[in-house]
Parts: structure tokens; sequence; C-alpha cells
């Protein structure tokens, strides 16, 4: 057993020294999402014990980090308009800039009920985003991953959108004879 503070500071230490820029807070998160604990507990139970298995598990997220693996992979999950969406190689991590569109979207539909196509919808973050504060809109998300659209699936049952929501892997191309009052994207570049 040893104290948080101490693996804290190692896992740290091996960050740093593999040129990762927020390798404490990336230590942290890493060894709260370990332990299931909010970063912010963690930080105020410096002196608490952990397990060996609890620090085998750490010090190999910790490496995977080292190797500039992203940390949203490693911990699975990215927040997006203040919501953790489930994440993994078989969609693109969302970007924060992404929420700029988001924003100006909600802006302009607030009080409208409208339905909406998300073009490579990934995790779904966009689409579930704005079906969240659309309270009166349904969306439809397509996607040529059929692992893409089941991860968007899970996120919209985490999410409690599921049912106004639908998702098909589809390409744009096999769009035909539908008609939407908004078509969002944001592919990758």
């Amino acid at each position: 057993m040893t104290q948080i503070i101490k693996v804290l500071n190692s896992g740290s230490r091996q960050l740093k020294n593999n040129h990762i820029p927020s390798f404490i807070l990336d230590s942290e998160l890493i060894l709260s999402n370990v332990l299931n604990l909010e970063r912010e507990k963690l930080l105020v139970n410096l002196d608490k014990k952990i397990s060996l298995e609890e620090i085998d598990l750490f010090y190999k997220l910790i490496d995977r980090r080292s190797s500039n693996e992203p940390l949203a992979y490693i911990l699975k999950e990215k927040e997006f308009w203040s919501k953790d969406f489930f994440v993994n190689y078989n969609t693109l991590i969302p970007r924060p800039e992404t929420e700029l569109m988001v924003e100006k979207l909600i802006k302009i539909y607030k009080t409208k009920k409208i339905n909406f196509l998300d073009v490579g919808t990934g995790t779904g973050c966009i689409l579930l985003s704005l079906l969240v504060e659309l309270k009166k809109s349904f969306g439809t998300g397509i996607d040529i991953s059929q692992k893409a659209i089941d991860i968007a699936k899970t996120n919209s049952i985490k999410h409690s959108i599921s049912n106004r929501v639908k998702f098909l892997k589809r390409s744009i191309s096999e769009i035909n004879h539908c008609k939407f009052d908004l078509i969002v994207s944001n592919p990758p570049y």
C-alpha cells in the first residue's frame, strides 16, 4: 500500500520525462479514473493509501500516456458540452472548438421544432448535445462505420436521448428522398 501523493508524483515525473506537457493534470486524471474518484476528492485525500492492483493499473495507463496516446482514449471518455461522452479508437475525439458550432445552432433554433441530420456522427456528441438543448427536436446521425454508430447509440442511452434520435450506418450519398431542416457535420481535417 502506497499513498496517493507518492503515486501521483511518480506518474507525473514519468510523464514529464516523456515530454507530456500536461503531466500533472494527466497523472491526476488517470489516477482518478483508476480509483473511480472525482479529481477533487483525490486531491483532498493525498495521504490515502491505495492497493498494489490499483498502482499496477495506474502505471500501465501512465505508460500508454507516456507514448503519447491521447488521454481520451486511455480514459475512454471526453467531455463535450459539459457532458461525458464514451470514446474509443473507433471514433475521433470530440474537439472543443466544435462546441462553438453547437452554441450558435442552439441560439438559432432554441424555440423551434426541427428535424436535423448529423453527417459523420462519430460519438454523436454534436447531435446529442443539440438534442439536449432543443427539446422539441429530433435528429438522425449517419456514419459509414458501424462501430461509430454503436458508440453514438451508447452515448444516446447514457444521456437519455435515445427516444428522439436514430442512428444509421449510411453514407451521405445514401440519404435519398429525406428532408431535414438542418444538416450538421464536422468532418476530420
